[in-house]
């Protein structure tokens, strides 16, 4: 028996919530459109929380709307933006289970197909509600017969549905708990990338803060190998609040000290600081997680520079304090993390690989001795592993290599690759 993904729409697939936004395009000329807009907005979130029941939140928040044909073409256009990332991101996954996901939404299909069949799910795993139409185009209701227009609705129509096998249910709103709480699914993630409503996070078997969590959890493949929100970013001092906000939309897990203590260090993945709190050299020996630090400022020594090389730490610095350009700090951080790219690095050689599509991403930092390369590559061919790109660049210190491999190979081959001698660092991008 396959297993099933039965995914949300609003707030889960997409960032937002689709009749809400619908409304902010209808009513855009409307005098009393900010009192109509929060009046919808609160129907959705009691609906979501459990607090009003959904049919009756539906029914009041249709009349509202004051909506045709003409918006909804403009509301689909605005929604195809507003995908959540670690979906998007994922559109190899929906790809490969194809006949097990199905969007089942208090939405409606109108908006919801248009939007999620470009990321390989089929029309017949869509299941949604459909608005009633007049001469005119506009909108004058929707379909009561149909049972996602019901309290209770997605229980009611997994019930008829009675698929064969695991069912996983994926949704930020108290009728996606609901398919837990009736025992038809076998495990409910409340999806918190958007918004976390804390009466159903509760609730819910798991947590994730993004698809890319949920892949990795059920550990099935994923266009990243570790969720972001698994990395703690540790900021210290005075940072830019643009870079924060730009470490955030990728999805880390953001951790605010006034100092640098050994105990948050250990833990970090990505550190910010700011030129007057860097970290001191004995410091990163016990920075065992640590990849990269942007440092908003110039770096204090070139010691620091060296002994992060050591320990395969790259740093980027600000020595001219430039205002958001291509050089930004967290730009620079995101590039080395999602793609290994170290350009502008002060103690890392410089390399730029294009990104390779249907492939995976390995990055080997060791010390700068001769036989390394041949080492890894001696690897990949007694497992026959083709590589479809490699990239070696040196420095007085390091090795840096970065192999593009063809998907699918035993995991040994990891284990393999981080056990070779003079090995700094290993990790898999994607």
């Amino acid at each position: 028996m396959m297993d099933y993904f039965i995914i949300d729409f609003d707030s889960t697939f997409t960032q937002v919530e689709a009749l809400d936004e619908l409304a902010r395009i209808s009513l855009k000329s409307h005098p009393d459109r900010e009192s109509i807009y929060e009046q919808i907005e609160g129907l959705t979130n009691l609906a979501m929380e459990g607090k009003l029941s959904f049919s009756e939140s539906l029914q009041r928040r249709v009349q509202l709307l004051q909506a045709n044909r003409d918006h909804l073409k403009l509301l689909v256009s605005h929604l195809k933006k507003k995908v959540s990332r670690s979906f998007s991101r994922n559109t190899a996954f929906f790809k490969n289970h194809s006949d097990g996901v199905l969007i089942v939404s208090g939405g409606f299909k109108e908006f919801i197909t248009p939007v999620v069949t470009e990321y390989h799910i089929k029309k017949e795993n869509i299941y949604a509600n459909t608005f009633v139409f007049d001469d005119e185009g506009n909108i004058i209701g929707y379909d009561r017969e149909n049972p996602l227009s019901k309290e209770g609705g997605k229980v009611i129509l997994l019930k008829q549905l009675n698929l064969p096998g695991d069912i996983f249910g994926i949704g930020d709103g108290y009728s996606d708990f609901q398919l837990k709480e009736s025992g038809l699914i076998k495990k409910f993630f409340a999806f918190t990338e958007n918004i976390e409503r804390k009466s159903v996070a509760e609730k819910a078997d798991h947590i994730t803060p993004s698809f890319d969590e949920f892949l990795y959890i059920n550990k099935l493949p994923r266009a990243i190998s570790y969720p972001k929100n698994r990395i703690k970013c540790l900021v210290v001092g005075n940072v830019d609040e643009e870079a924060l906000a730009q470490l955030k939309r990728e999805g880390y897990n953001i951790r605010h000290k006034d100092t640098i203590e050994d105990s948050y260090l250990h833990e970090a993945g990505v550190l910010l600081c700011s030129e007057t709190t860097q970290p001191t050299p004995e410091q990163l020996q016990n920075a065992g997680r640590l990849k990269v630090i942007g440092i908003f400022g110039k770096i204090q020594s070139r010691k620091l520079a060296e002994v992060a090389c050591e320990y395969g730490i790259i740093v980027f610095d600000d020595p001219k304090h430039n205002p958001r350009n291509d050089d930004f700090i967290p730009k620079r951080v995101i590039a080395f993390m999602n793609e290994g790219k170290t350009h502008t690095s002060c103690n890392f050689p410089d390399l730029q690989p294009p990104r390779v599509n249907n492939a995976h991403r390995l990055i080997h930092i060791h010390k700068n001795v001769p036989g390394i390369l041949a080492k890894i590559n001696d690897v990949f061919a007694r497992h026959n592993i083709n590589i479809v790109g490699e990239f070696l660049v040196t420095n007085a210190q390091i090795g840096y290599v970065i192999t593009d491999v063809n998907t699918g190979y035993d995991p040994q081959v990891l284990n393999e690759l981080k056990a070779i001698e003079q090995t700094i660092k290993f990790r898999l991008l994607y």
